[in-house]
């Protein structure tokens, strides 16, 4: 089995905590990245992109994945 690149595991990493956030957003109505940053600060704004933009890397090199 090969290793995950550095992008893909940071890629991974940040899909699963944007999972997790809107598991708490869903939950218990608690949005842990506004918590942290600030509502719609430029620092959300910026994990929230880098998470969405990580979602659609993983759409990208799921087919590569999943041959390992």
């Amino acid at each position: 089995m090969n290793k995950l690149s550095a992008i893909d595991l940071t890629a991974l990493v940040l899909v699963i905590v944007g999972g997790l956030n809107w598991a708490l957003v869903g939950l218990l109505n608690f949005d842990l990245v506004a918590a942290i940053f600030g509502d719609m600060s430029l620092l959300s704004r910026i994990v929230y992109s880098l998470v969405g933009l990580s979602a659609v890397y993983m759409l990208v090199i799921f087919p590569k994945l999943a041959k390992k």
